[in-house]
């Protein structure tokens, strides 16, 4: 561990201490008033008890949610911060790519296929385009880890993130935040909910919106805060429908983003030869740049949620969802000026061997969904679910390269392709209770996927059937104790990608899980520990070879990949005024098959798996077999603390957050230098809520200034992109 890291550590640990011993007044009066409020989840399509749910689940609202998000951080806040998740984007705000335990994927492409889904407010979100839509006024977000291929669908062998936006009530609600911080950050988000008329219509209205300046300086042109900026606009507007006397409930739900600034940043030989992480020429202001950079993006969609009590018992639901989107943008993806072929003195920094500038647009997404399920319980031992669910999906992607050398960098090449999705599901769930303490659920989904690839000189179709399905078993072994066992099948569907050159694709992959756990409320609701373990088993993981030796994207699947670890999920209230949440988990991957060969980098990497020759003594690549998936680290851990003071007609309150990840590598094979030791990032609050509603507080971001790497370019030189600095602001907030 470096000096950051320890301290980071003995901080964390220091704060826990610290409001475990602060004022012994608020323990004296602890006894019956601090307490933990049940969590509803809907990780099965209906509401129920987080502790009943035979899943692994992490629930993220409240402070934890507000703080997380502070100084304009988008939906990538949730890496470490939950058990078995992480996430990391090579476009920025625009293309978040999940993982859970361990299950991701690396590709870049505009339409890669991703093994973790996005459910938002009932809809599915397939493409990682959509996946960045803001986070504001949620109900909370819930982190179903494992298979979820029953009641959710194909692409969801590592799991699924649920984000479920505060709806509608009968009642005026409203809510405002706004923040200034450093690099002239400017944040906002609020929210008002209006009944309209007579508990039979409301209307809820939210929105956000983000901005900061640039501050990294390109010094090639000499301009001063040239990168880093962005602006981003999201809204919601819901109406709810509820006629009287009837069981019948409607609600509208139209949204929309734009996201406007710079790409991802992409620093030429920040990583040092022979060593891991950031090299000691990084610098965070500077970059120097002969190509272009921007990003562009807009989005929007409407999703329609219709419900109708048919009987006493059973539940009719239907869910619409539209969705649009464009991107464009545009990089300087050698992160450098110049190249070697131009002399001494015209490149840099370091060594650039040729120049490499790319641009990605989705010219057009649009994705459609059709869900409708029925839901049966009649308050006995049986409950069942069954429905149909139906996905289409058409995207026009066009990929270019520039000429930066050339005054107005043209155009030199372009690939345009087009990918059409259709796909169709039939679900059915039951669950039955052999005694009051024993439950035995399962169910299965038969799913049809069918895609359209055309591109210049090559059209093609593949597809796909696949059943996927799950059965669990729950005993409740005292009141305030629910354990659980659960085997479970997964799949992600095939999937075709292209750039510049032909076409790759690779067949279905699919999953095995078997996972057990363990759910209890201890010391009177004062605390709420869950654990899981599990053990997985892929057979055909998709995997990406990505840049490597000539920038490409080439897909393949391996024959065997295995993973196990375990989740701990800590909730404590042990004295009044003071919450605590931990989390903790440990995720073990390895490609499984005798041999598994990957090209090696082009950048001058030093690469630790053995070498495979033919028979004629050329180089094939390099034998991955054993070495861990991508962007898998085997540790993370976290934990929250807020402590609270009374004071007048309201409180001050401090509240930390730490998570920890350790050691990753950034591609499938093994190198030295192109991963990222375990390091720390923590966060800071401190405030005055009052009991009128108003607030104010100030925060910090990655208050030690951790530098790490994210992930890195393989095929040029020692390129790599990084974490986001130290921000800190002051934060204003009312509510009604």
């Amino acid at each position: 561990m470096t000096f950051k890291s320890l301290l980071a550590a003995s901080t964390a640990v220091s704060a826990a201490t610290l409001f475990l011993t602060l004022p012994a007044q608020a323990q004296a009066t602890s006894e019956s008033e601090a307490r933990l409020a049940p969590v509803t989840v809907t990780a099965q399509r209906v509401e129920e008890d987080l502790q009943d749910v035979p899943v692994s689940i992490t629930v993220v609202d409240g402070a934890k949610l507000n703080n997380l998000k502070a100084g304009g951080a988008d939906v990538r806040f949730l890496s470490a911060r939950v058990p078995s998740v992480v996430a990391e984007s090579s476009f920025g705000r625009a293309f978040p790519r999940f993982y859970i335990r361990g299950i991701g994927n690396t590709d870049f492409d505009l339409n890669a296929s991703q093994p973790v889904s996005l459910v938002y407010d009932g809809v599915p979100y397939e493409s990682p385009i959509l996946k960045g839509f803001p986070v504001f006024d949620l109900e909370n977000i819930e982190v179903l880890r494992g298979p979820q291929g029953t009641l959710f669908g194909r692409n969801t062998p590592g799991g699924i993130i649920k984000f479920d936006s505060a709806k509608p009530v009968h009642e005026f609600d409203a809510y405002a935040r706004a923040a200034y911080g450093n690099y002239n950050t400017v944040t906002a988000d609020g929210a008002v909910n209006l009944p309209i008329f007579e508990d039979q219509l409301a209307l809820r209205v939210s929105g956000l919106y983000q901005d900061r300046e640039p501050y990294v300086d390109n010094g090639f042109t000499g301009q001063k805060d040239r990168y880093e900026g962005f602006e981003e606009v999201a809204g919601r507007a819901q109406l709810l429908f509820t006629p009287l006397n009837t069981d019948f409930e409607a609600l509208l739900n139209v949204h929309a983003r734009t996201n406007d600034g710079d790409a991802r940043l992409f620093r030429a030989n920040i990583i040092q030869q022979g060593n891991k992480g950031l090299g000691p020429n990084f610098d965070r202001d500077t970059v120097f740049y002969d190509g272009q950079n921007f990003l562009s993006q807009d989005t929007h969609g409407v999703t329609l949620t219709l419900s109708k009590g048919l009987t006493d018992s059973i539940e009719a639901v239907y869910v619409f969802g539209n969705e649009h989107a464009t991107i464009a943008s545009r990089g300087d993806i050698d992160g450098g000026y110049g190249a070697v072929f131009l002399g001494a003195g015209n490149f840099g920094p370091g060594n650039i061997p040729f120049p490499v500038e790319t641009s990605g647009a989705v010219d057009a997404l649009h994705q459609t969904t059709h869900e409708l399920r029925f839901a049966f319980d009649d308050g006995g031992p049986l409950r069942a679910q069954t429905g149909v669910f139906f996905f289409d999906e058409q995207v026009s992607i066009t990929s270019k390269n520039f000429d930066s050398f050339t005054p107005g960098n043209p155009e030199t090449s372009r690939a345009s392709r087009a990918l059409d999705t259709e796909s169709v599901g039939i679900f059915a769930s039951l669950s039955y209770d052999l005694t009051d303490t024993v439950t035995v659920s399962g169910g299965a989904r038969w799913t049809d996927d069918e895609k359209e690839f055309r591109a210049t000189g090559d059209n093609r179709s593949l597809g796909d059937e696949q059943v996927s399905w799950d059965a669990s078993i729950s005993w409740q072994a005292t009141e305030n104790v629910n354990t659980y066992a659960k085997v479970a099948k997964g799949f992600r569907g095939p999937t075709i990608q292209q750039r510049f050159g032909a076409p790759s694709q690779a067949d279905s992959e699919t999953l095995i899980s078997y996972e057990a756990g363990v759910k209890t409320e201890l010391m009177e609701d004062r605390v709420r520990l869950n654990t899981a373990v599990y053990f997985l088993e892929f057979e055909g993981q998709q995997l990406t070879i990505v840049g490597g030796l000539d920038n490409s994207v080439s897909l393949f699947n391996a024959d065997k990949s295995e993973g196990y670890g375990f989740e701990v999920d800590l909730e404590a209230a042990p004295v009044e005024n003071l919450l605590v949440t931990g989390g903790l988990s440990y995720n073990k991957t390895e490609f499984k098959d005798d041999l598994i060969i990957a090209p090696g980098c082009g950048a001058p990497c030093t690469i630790l798996d053995p070498a495979v020759y033919d028979d004629m003594n050329n180089l094939l690549g390099y034998n991955i077999s054993g070495n861990s998936f991508p962007n898998a680290p085997e540790w993370i851990a976290n934990v929250t603390a807020r402590y609270a003071i009374p004071f007048g007609d309201g409180e001050f309150y401090g509240f930390t957050d730490w998570a920890y990840k350790s050691e990753v590598n950034f591609f499938l094979y093994d190198s030295v230098e192109f991963g990222q030791e375990g390091y720390w990032e923590g966060g800071l609050r401190l405030g005055y809520e009052a009991a009128s509603g108003w607030g104010v507080s100030v925060f910090a971001r990655n208050i030690l200034d951790e530098e790490a790497l994210e992930g890195a370019i393989d095929f040029n030189n020692l390129t790599g992109f990084v974490n986001e600095p130290r921000t800190y602001g002051i934060e204003v907030n009312w509510q009604y």
